[in-house]
């Protein structure tokens, strides 16, 4: 497996605090995108791997909780048994339902299913890039911010465990590292974040550096 660190000055903006992500996200809220709003997805670091047939619509919350010693980020890792993404890193989210009037509505509405956070917690900053998966669906990243205090209360079924990662680390000029390994007999490449005796990788990993290239703006 290859492993390469994609070290660039500049890449860390320091300690974010909750008035600088709100200028980060201008005029942003429900159903609004980020204003450099773009498309991407699995197929951006390999041309080819396009997903099969129609896109299912998805939403995930990238839940920033504004501790008093730094901004984290909340993380599941799926339980072992699911059929899709087993034991992977993830954000809370899922597809969506005919009754979600919105991506945020499916964004809270899975994130209380699976770790038992209550909407009336979170503050909806925007949406970061919509991702498309090589496995068919189409990804909306709701960002929202995460007041505590605040119990989590992981569904058994899907949730392994909800822990919890400084975004210090996410926003380090060491991360993210590109790596790669053969596919369908091809090399595929991918971003990840390897934290502690954590992995971080895949679609989830792609929403991060979108996360990255918005906080930077501003810096």
């Amino acid at each position: 497996m290859e492993q390469e660190n994609l070290l660039s000055a500049g890449h860390s903006v320091g300690r974010v605090t909750h008035e600088e992500l709100r200028r980060r996200f201008p005029g942003n809220g429900r159903t609004a995108p980020h204003p450099r709003f773009t498309l991407r997805g699995d197929h951006d670091l390999n041309p080819g791997f396009d997903p099969p047939g129609e896109l299912r619509e998805a939403a995930v919350l990238v839940p920033l909780v504004d501790r008093r010693e730094g901004m984290t980020l909340i993380f599941t890792q799926r339980t072992a048994h699911l059929a899709a993404h087993a034991g992977q890193i993830s954000f809370p989210g899922g597809c969506a339902e005919p009754e979600d009037p919105d991506p945020e509505a499916t964004a809270l509405r899975e994130t209380e299913e699976e770790i038992g956070l209550p909407a009336d917690r979170v503050e909806i900053l925007g949406r970061l890039d919509t991702y498309i998966t090589r496995t068919g669906f189409r990804i909306t990243p709701v960002v929202g911010l995460v007041r505590p205090p605040f119990g989590v209360n992981p569904d058994p079924t899907e949730v392994a465990e909800v822990f919890e990662v400084p975004l210090d680390f996410i926003l380090s000029p060491g991360n993210p590292q590109r790596h790669s390994r053969e596919f369908m007999g091809r090399e595929r490449y991918f971003y990840a974040f390897p934290y502690e005796n954590r992995y971080i990788w895949g679609a989830t990993a792609g929403m991060l550096v979108n996360l990255r290239e918005v906080l930077r703006e501003a810096s």
